[in-house]
């Protein structure tokens, strides 16, 4: 498997969709405000297999202290390769010395998260305002 990784927001609505869509992920339903969540991203990276989108990480940031990955995904036929591992790696060396790098995890992810480096917080639990009510 020939994975290239890239610092880009090159990539079409649909291939974003197809991506978000692969794991299940409800954002999938909404592929203009998806876009646009994206490309108002900070940064992204992204791992492609020749032309097909496999894998992507985003980040929001206030650009000194504190930035947040809202995203982390794999298509399911690439998971277990290495790859969210890599973009995790990316992003983290993209904002060395900020104070504060967070994201919200599902439950089923904190170890892989854990094992790049996040730790899960005490007295503090993450708080939503959902458009889903599922």
């Amino acid at each position: 498997m020939g994975i290239r990784y890239s610092k880009t927001k090159a990539f079409d609505r649909t291939q974003l969709q197809e991506l978000f869509l692969s794991v299940k992920w409800d954002s999938a339903k909404y592929p203009d405000k998806l876009r646009t969540a994206i490309m108002n991203s900070d940064a992204v990276y992204t791992a492609w297999d020749g032309e097909k989108l496999v894998g992507l990480i985003n980040s929001l940031s206030d650009g000194v202290l504190n930035v947040t990955f809202p995203y982390l995904l794999v298509r399911p036929e690439y998971q277990r390769t290495g790859i969210g591992k890599q973009l995790v790696t990316l992003m983290l060396e993209e904002y060395t010395g900020y104070a504060r790098k967070s994201l919200i995890a599902f439950d089923e992810q904190v170890k892989f998260y854990e094992r790049c480096g996040f730790r899960v917080g005490t007295g503090t639990s993450p708080m939503f305002i959902n458009i889903n009510k599922s």
